[in-house]
C-alpha cells in the first residue's frame, strides 16, 4: 500500500517508484519522502515469478496495485478486487516526487488543491488515504522539527501531545537520519482506524495528519474513526471508504494499449529491442 501511493501521485499509477536510479539521473526512490519505503525486494520476487510464469504480461503497476492490496488484507484490512491492465511507464525522477509527493509537514487544510484535487482526489479521499498511515514506519528527520524546532520557534509544536513527544524525543535526537518510528504507536502491523484516535489525541507523527483536525469536515471524520477503534469495533465506514480511494487512486493516469512497457525486471526499463 506504501508504494502505490507515491507510484500514482503524479504521472499516474505507472510503476515509477520501483524503477532505480541510473547515472546522472537519481530515481523517486532517492526522494525524501521514499526513503522509509521497504520491500522492494518482495516486488522483485514476485515479478520474477510471473515472468517464468508467462513472460511479458503482469506489468510492474499492476503488481504494485495488487500487493497493495493483500498487504492490507494480510494485515487485518479489508479485500477489493483490483482493476489490471496497466502497463509501466518508462521515467522516474527524483525532484519530481519531491515537488508533487505531499510532504509530512504539509497543511491537509491548505494543500488540498495542491497535491489532491489535480489528481482527480477530493478532501474525503484525502482524509481516507492518510489512514493508511496505520501500517508502517517512518524516520525522524520527517517530523523532528515537531520536536525541536517547530515553525522556526526552538520550541516542540504545541499541537503535539506532551508526553508522546517526549516519547518521540527519547527515539530521535536532533539531526537523526536513520531511526525508523511506528507511524502507528502499538498498531503499526494491524491496518485499522487507530491511527485515527492517535491524531484525535495529537499524538500523530505529522503535521498533515495534525492539520486534519483544522478542517470540520476532516475533524469529524477523524473522531468518528477514533470513537470506533476506541470502542474496539469493526471501523466499518473506514474500510468501505478505503477501499473506494484506493481503486480511485488506481485508476489515475494509467497507461494502458501500447503506452509505456511491460518491464521485465521492476526495477529498470527494457532494454531496446525488447
Amino acid at each position: 500500500m506504501t508504494y502505490q501511493q507515491p507510484s500514482c501521485s503524479f504521472r499516474g499509477c505507472d510503476g515509477s517508484i520501483l524503477l532505480d536510479s541510473i547515472p546522472g539521473l537519481p530515481s523517486e526512490k532517492e526522494s525524501e519522502p521514499n526513503l522509509s519505503l521497504r520491500g522492494f525486494g518482495t516486488i522483485d520476487l514476485v515479478k520474477a515469478k510471473l515472468e517464468q510464469a508467462c513472460p511479458g504480461v503482469v506489468s510492474c503497476a499492476d503488481i504494485l496495485a495488487l500487493v497493495a492490496r493483500d498487504v492490507v488484507l494480510l494485515t487485518h484490512g479489508p479485500y477489493w478486487n483490483v482493476p489490471t491492465g496497466r502497463r509501466d511507464g518508462l521515467r522516474s525522477v527524483k525532484d519530481e516526487a519531491l515537488n508533487n509527493l505531499p510532504p509530512p509537514f504539509f497543511d491537509a487544510t491548505r494543500n488540498l488543491n495542491q497535491f489532491f484535487v489535480p489528481k482527480g482526489l477530493d478532501a474525503k479521499d484525502q482524509v481516507v488515504l492518510l489512514g493508511g498511515h496505520t501500517l508502517g514506519t517512518s524516520h525522524c528527520s520527517s517530523f523532528s522539527d515537531r520536536l525541536y524546532n517547530f515553525s522556526g520557534t526552538q520550541m516542540p509544536d504545541p499541537a503535539l501531545d506532551r508526553r508522546y513527544a517526549l516519547r518521540l524525543k527519547s527515539k530521535c535526537r536532533p539531526g537523526d537520519a536513520t531511526t525508523l518510528v511506528e507511524m502507528d504507536s502499538g498498531s503499526f502491523r494491524t491496518f485499522d482506524a487507530s491511527y485515527y484516535r492517535h491524531v484525535a489525541r495529537g499524538r500523530s507523527l505529522f503535521t498533515s495528519d495534525e492539520t486534519l483536525m483544522l478542517d470540520p469536515f476532516t475533524r469529524d471524520y477523524v473522531l468518528r474513526q477514533a470513537a470506533v477503534a476506541a470502542a474496539g469495533g469493526y471501523p466499518a465506514e473506514f474500510f468501505a471508504d478505503f477501499v473506494a480511494s484506493m481503486v480511485k487512486m488506481g485508476n489515475m493516469q494509467v497507461l494502458t494499449g501500447t503506452q509505456g512497457e511491460v518491464r521485465r525486471r521492476c526495477g529498470a526499463v527494457n532494454p531496446i529491442g525488447m
